[in-house]
């Protein structure tokens, strides 16, 4: 066997093996950027739930524009973000905003919750107790995919990370991917919908 033979072969065995090690790469983005596309199933489902909610609570209280205006204002944010990250989960800081853009909106459904609290007719409305039903459900659908999505991205940078995988990753522009993390602690606690 030969010094050409012998180089052929490693090179060959090299090639497999960068070969292997992209394709693990891709698996592990896509699995990541699937992961994402259940967050937006169920936060797209939480948008179109939180108008009918705002709908509901503008017939008992009209004189709490502000409040009613800035869920909807935060739910447009939330909502525009969320595109954006759904789009390209995958380009540093779009997660990132779309996690900012979600504390807002919690900040704010916290806020109408409070004031719907001072209105037990609306409390007692059975349109807004179907709501709440859903959009408690659509919250626990969130956090479990939110969790499945924080795996997927975990791994995925594990795998990109790794020696010598990090080198096909940085040669193939295998960026890292961001976590759904909350910019604080208040995030990291579930949106209460609960009007009782």
């Amino acid at each position: 066997m030969g010094v050409g033979t012998v180089a052929l072969i490693v090179a060959v065995l090299v090639a497999a093996y960068f070969v292997m090690v992209y394709n693990r790469l891709v698996t592990h983005r896509n699995r990541f950027k699937n992961a994402f596309s259940q967050i937006d199933v169920q936060l797209q489902r939480r948008y179109e739930l939180i108008p009918n909610l705002v709908e509901v609570a503008n017939k008992y209280v009209k004189h709490e524009k502000e409040t009613l205006t800035a869920v909807m204002d935060a739910r447009n944010q939330a909502s525009k973000a969320c595109k954006e990250a759904s789009a390209n989960p995958d380009k540093s800081g779009l997660v990132g905003a779309l996690a900012q853009a979600e504390q807002t909106l919690g900040n704010a459904m916290g806020k109408f919750n409070m004031v719907m609290e001072a209105y037990p007719e609306l409390k007692a409305d059975e349109s807004l107790r179907d709501l709440h039903d859903e959009l408690t459900t659509t919250e626990n659908r969130v956090g479990y995919s939110r969790q499945a999505y924080s795996d997927a991205v975990m791994r995925y940078n594990t795998e990109r990370e790794q020696f010598p995988a990090v080198i096909v990753a940085n040669t193939c522009s295998f960026l890292e991917a961001d976590l759904f993390e909350a910019a604080n602690e208040e995030i990291r606690e579930p949106i209460k919908v609960a009007f009782s």
